[in-house]
Order: structure tokens, then C-alpha cells, then sequence
């Protein structure tokens, strides 16, 4: 059907016909979103570094120096069961994943409760969720299944961070701070729940033995929101998020890595022996960027909660940013009492620098993860 010509526009007409303006206004700055409480939990079960050597009757002399010179003085692990001799069983694949879910699920939904606690909140208040794991891979994930026994709204908005190693807690900080601040008000929970137990390898080597030696398994919840609180009292003021940094050392993409091993038939982490000293000597880079154009000093930083990634870790990273051993405090003591956590090693720290209670209003803190890429990443925050 032809339409009337006075009823058709060319794109002249469109080019040159007057059209109503309207003024858009900016919209309102988000407000930085601030940390709001912190939980963590543990399997029930601990043990000196001397009772996994006795448990698994390891003689090796250099096996044993790598467990008793560690600076790590207990784990808390859910060991494999054990067999009529006493020895223990050798768990396949499918079993590891078994025992992953169930402590991951465990341990995440009572990480999440004490941080609940710690906020002032309730489940019911949770608008978001993101779990983040590495020790096993399920699908639904860690959100849907702790969202269904945890009882929290189905409608919560979630994410599921898996398979990022040691540094994803702060990658997944990095998203949860994003849907906070474009949520003013709400809730966000983030957990890292992780069952290192679930990852290990026994083939006598040195490769596995400085992986069993170092990892346990735990959980840490960490609670977010922008803004004044909906419907709740104001909470003890936290570190607001003020920037993130991140950093992949792409030369040693392979130095850390959690793969497929033929000859064990199951899933393996492998770590670089020069791991600490390619992470320690790029941890400058990252952290200048991270400082670049907010005119606070490396020097300003008042508490630093790095990564718990192991001795030669921390001392790599201490010696290269300068820090002394009281900046790193938490840092070791968290290493010494629980071994490398994984992705939530560094809330294990935030926890203990909060029950200091020395923090004072306006202190800077950076917080830094490391990982499989090789990758670092950071955040800056300020009380």
C-alpha cells in the first residue's frame, strides 16, 4: 500500500528537521562500596605437619624437610579413610569430587552465616551471592546448591567463579564490589570455599609432596554494600573499595597450574619452584599501578594482607615491596595456624587484622592475591 509522500521522512529530512531537545543529566556518582563483615570456617579435623608424616609413614629425609620447614605449624584437612591396617585409602577422581562438594558446601554455608553474623543481617537480606572454588568442579554450582540448604531468596542474583587458583578471591571482590555499587543499599556476599584435601596427589615425588604440604582446606565469607543499609541498622564500618589492580605474568603461564596427570588419573597441581621469585619480583609492578593516580604512597599504606601462598612466597613479595615482618603478620600467622587456604587465605587475614582492632579511621590497606597465569592481583581500601 502507498502511504501519503507528507507521511514519509528522507533521511535529509531527518538530518535537517528540528527535534526536541532534552537535557540528560549525569547520573549520580555510585557510592564506593564498603566491606561489611567477615566469617570463616574450618573442617573439624587438624594436624601438625609432624602428624601427616606419621600418618602416611613418609621417611623421605627430603620429603620431611619440605613438611617441617614450611612455617606452617597446622592444617585443617579431611584426610582420605582409613583402611583395616590402619594405612590410608587412595581416593579415585569421582571420590575427591565427592568430598569437595560436600566440604565446600559445608564450610561455605557456615563461612557465610558467621559473616551474617558479623554484618548484622540476615540470609534473607542477601541480594547477591558469588561463591568462588577451585578444588572441584560441580555443576549447578557452589551458589545453587548453598542458596537451596542455606534457604536464601531464589531470586538472589548469583556467580560462580571456579578453576582460578589463589588469587580468585579478589577477582571475584572485583565483580561483587561492581554489583554493589550499581545496587546501593543491598546486600552482597561473597564466599571461597575451598576443600584442598579433595586435590591431592600421593605419587612419592617432590613435585606433589611441597603441594601436600602446604594446602588446607577452609572457608571465608565477606559481605559487601554501597550505601546506606535497606531496612537494616548500620554496620561497623569497614574499608570502603577504592580500586583494583591486576597483573599476568604471561611468561610463566605454566608455572602454576591444576591439570588433568594420565599417569594418576585424576586432577594434579603443579607449582614452579621459581614460582616465589617470578611473583616477588613483579609485585611492584602491580602495586604502583594500583597506586597510580590516587596520590597515596606505597609508604601511606598502613596494613598490607597478602596472600598466604607460602614462606618463599611472602619473603619474595616482602623483600621486593620493602615490607617488614610486622606488616606481614597476618600473613604468616594465618600460613603458620591454617597452611595456604587457596583463594580465601587473604579474608583469613582480613578477619584477624579486624580483631586486632587497631585499624584506625583513614588507614589505607592493599590487599594482594597470587596465582595460576602467573597472576597477581590487588585492591585498595581505606577505613
Amino acid at each position: 500500500m502507498d502511504l501519503p509522500m507528507t507521511s514519509m521522512l528522507t533521511y535529509a529530512d531527518l538530518t535537517t528537521a528540528e527535534l526536541p531537545t532534552t537535557v540528560l543529566e549525569e547520573p549520580a556518582p555510585s557510592p564506593f562500596a564498603q566491606i561489611t563483615g567477615v566469617g570463616t570456617a574450618v573442617p573439624p579435623t587438624s594436624y601438625s605437619q609432624q602428624d601427616i608424616l606419621d600418618i602416611f609413614d613418609i621417611q623421605d629425609p627430603r620429603i620431611r624437610s619440605v613438611f617441617l620447614n614450611s612455617a606452617i605449624e597446622r592444617r585443617f584437612l579431611t584426610l582420605p579413610p582409613e583402611n583395616g591396617d590402619g594405612t590410608r585409602v587412595m581416593e579415585v577422581q569421582g571420590e575427591l569430587l565427592a568430598k569437595h562438594k560436600a566440604q565446600a558446601v559445608d564450610m561455605g554455608i557456615r563461612a557465610i552465616q558467621e559473616c551474617l553474623k558479623d554484618t548484622g543481617a540476615d540470609v534473607s537480606d542477601i541480594r547477591y551471592l558469588c561463591c568462588v572454588t577451585t578444588t572441584g568442579f560441580l555443576t549447578p554450582g557452589l551458589s545453587a546448591l548453598i542458596i537451596r540448604e542455606l534457604g536464601i531468596d531464589p531470586h538472589t542474583s548469583r556467580l560462580d567463579v571456579v578453576g582460578m587458583g589463589c588469587n580468585a578471591g579478589l577477582n571475584a571482590l572485583n565483580a561483587v564490589n561492581g554489583w554493589a555499587r550499581a545496587h546501593p543499599g543491598e546486600l552482597a556476599v561473597m564466599v571461597c570455599s575451598e576443600a584442598c584435601s579433595a586435590a591431592y596427589v600421593f605419587d612419592g615425588t617432590m613435585r606433589t609432596s611441597v603441594v601436600n604440604s602446604l594446602f588446607g582446606d577452609g572457608a571465608a565469607a565477606v559481605s559487601l554494600r554501597a550505601g546506606e543499609p535497606v531496612g537494616l541498622e548500620p554496620s561497623i564500618p569497614g574499608p570502603r573499595i577504592l580500586k583494583f589492580s591486576s597483573y599476568i605474568i604471561t611468561d610463566a603461564i605454566d608455572a602454576m597450574r591444576y591439570d588433568w596427570d594420565n599417569d594418576q588419573d585424576r586432577f594434579s597441581f603443579f607449582l614452579d619452584p621459581q614460582v616465589p621469585y617470578v611473583v616477588g619480583a613483579h609485585a611492584e609492578r602491580v602495586v604502583d599501578r594500583l597506586l597510580a593516580g590516587t596520590g597515596v604512597r606505597r609508604s601511606d599504606i598502613a596494613q598490607w594482607l597478602v596472600h598466604s601462598g607460602g614462606k618463599k612466597v611472602i619473603d619474595a613479595v616482602g623483600v621486593n615491596l620493602g615490607l617488614t615482618r610486622h606488616d606481614v603478620r597476618n600473613t604468616t600467622s594465618v600460613l603458620r595456624d591454617y597452611g595456604n587456604l587457596s583463594s580465601g587465605s587473604f579474608l583469613f587475614s582480613y578477619q584477624r587484622l579486624v580483631e586486632e582492632r587497631v585499624v584506625e579511621p583513614g588507614d589505607y590497606v592493599v590487599l594482594m592475591t597470587m596465582g595460576p597465569g602467573s597472576t597477581i592481583e590487588t585492591a585498595l581500601a581505606r577505613w
